[in-house]
């Protein structure tokens, strides 16, 4: 078995993940305050032009990093080996290690990093994957977002969260549809994500066959590409035939290659990845230019199957793999950032954020922010999920600069709608 044993000298790393809305800021907030002895180093990441997560979290002695340049599990990755490898030089200031992921991360990556580098590896453990469900919400977007799914599908501890707003046999029902996607993992039910520590916390329970089971490249590292080939061509002009398909073009990158061998195509792809690729149209017939005979890998966006691709009116590899896929997010989801100083009026901030729920709140998966009412010397921040609001004055401005800050995730966003709707909102 490959279950993490917390019983060594590594330190215990647990993921904590949910789609949008479903409440790990608050999750997060009940552990930082929570009585558990631990000493924790939380690492925040955040899908939006502006990071607002840090100013909602509570004011804790735990130390806290904040990453909003981009996906966890894409692009900010080598962000979180460093972080990672700089917490561990001061490793006698924390016990316990817990990553937030955005809402719209794919958790798998974030898990694949305690494997596959070494480093970290030999520093920490990941404990395990606890994922909030939006038991009011959940049902917009589990068939429709892969993110939602994957977050379910890896999960070691499924929180069942704002239960209070959902009929038992919602919930029943709910629940049977996750056990039917994760099987494996402990389903909790929760209130304002209010659960025993003793359930997210020395979970122990991340296990990597169960995650091979949920993915079999998991361990893999993910290309731009789905295939590879290796095949033998003689000098001159060679034939691809593209075919319809389910997009209207596709990326390839013909490489030359020592040998036909899987080593070979290996070493193909790593210098693949940083060429620029060529585009073609599907359907269409396109020419390949080969300066030398000898061996050539082929690599291709999707697999050559969806589009029945031909080379030289056959596809016949000497050597062929498929390979991990790129984690790729819904294009449509977007996020609107507005960050402004002075202060709003609060009754027109209100109409104007009631008309806004009122006809796009089925859009707007997430809202969130801290805001500066003329008159009120508190800070109020408030969260939103479609069109449920939450919003309460906060701790006193004092000789913070009074300032505005709220972000929007979700479908068909009109940014300059939204700026201008807010402006109108200022004092």
């Amino acid at each position: 078995m490959a279950n993490i044993s917390s019983s060594n000298s590594r330190v215990p790393v647990t993921v904590l993940t949910g789609f949008l809305g479903s409440g790990k800021t608050t999750l997060l907030n009940r552990i930082l305050t929570e009585n558990h002895g631990k000493r924790i180093a939380v690492i925040e990441n955040e899908f939006g032009e502006i990071g607002v997560d840090q100013e909602l979290v509570i004011q804790a002695e735990e130390e806290i990093f904040e990453m909003n340049n981009g996906c966890i599990c894409c692009t900010v990755r080598g962000d979180l080996i460093r972080i990672l490898g700089n917490l561990m030089k001061r490793r006698d200031k924390f016990d316990y290690i817990l990553v937030e992921t955005t809402g719209l991360a794919d958790p798998g990556p974030v898990a694949q990093t305690f494997f596959v580098d070494d480093e970290v590896q030999s520093q920490l453990q990941l404990d395990g994957i606890v994922t909030l469900v939006d038991a009011k919400h959940i049902w917009l977007h589990i068939d429709e977002a892969d993110e939602a799914k994957e977050q379910i599908a890896f999960a070691d501890v499924i929180i069942l969260n704002k239960t209070d707003l959902v009929p038992p046999e919602e919930l029943d029902r709910l629940e049977a549809r996750i056990q039917s996607m994760n099987a494996a993992a402990k389903i909790i039910r929760a209130t304002n994500a209010a659960v025993d520590m003793n359930t997210v916390l020395n979970v122990g329970g991340f296990n990597l066959d169960r995650a091979l089971n949920v993915d079999p490249k998991f361990l893999e590292p993910e290309y731009p590409f789905e295939w590879g080939g290796i095949f033998h061509l003689t000098k001159g002009t060679h034939t691809l035939q593209l075919n319809p398909g389910p997009d209207p073009a596709m990326d390839i990158v013909l490489e030359p290659a020592s040998a036909a061998t899987p080593e070979a195509l290996k070493e193909a792809i790593e210098r693949a990845i940083s060429c620029d690729f060529f585009t073609l149209e599907c359907p269409g017939t396109h020419k390949l230019e080969v300066p030398e005979t000898g061996y050539y890998a082929l690599f291709t966006q999707h697999h050559p199957n969806e589009f029945e691709s031909t080379l030289d009116g056959a596809m016949s590899p000497l050597v062929e793999n498929e390979f991990k896929p790129d984690h790729e997010h819904d294009e449509e989801v977007t996020s609107v950032g507005i960050s402004s100083s002075g202060d709003l009026d609060y009754k027109r901030f209100q109409q104007w954020l009631s008309n806004l729920l009122q006809t796009q709140g089925t859009d707007i998966f997430r809202m969130k922010g801290i805001l500066s009412f003329k008159g009120q010397n508190d800070r109020f921040v408030f969260q939103g999920v479609h069109m449920l609001f939450d919003g309460r004055p906060d701790r006193p401005w004092g000789d913070q600069p009074r300032h505005n800050q709220l972000i929007f995730i979700g479908r068909n966003l009109d940014r300059e709608q939204l700026n201008e709707g807010f402006r109108r909102c200022l004092a």
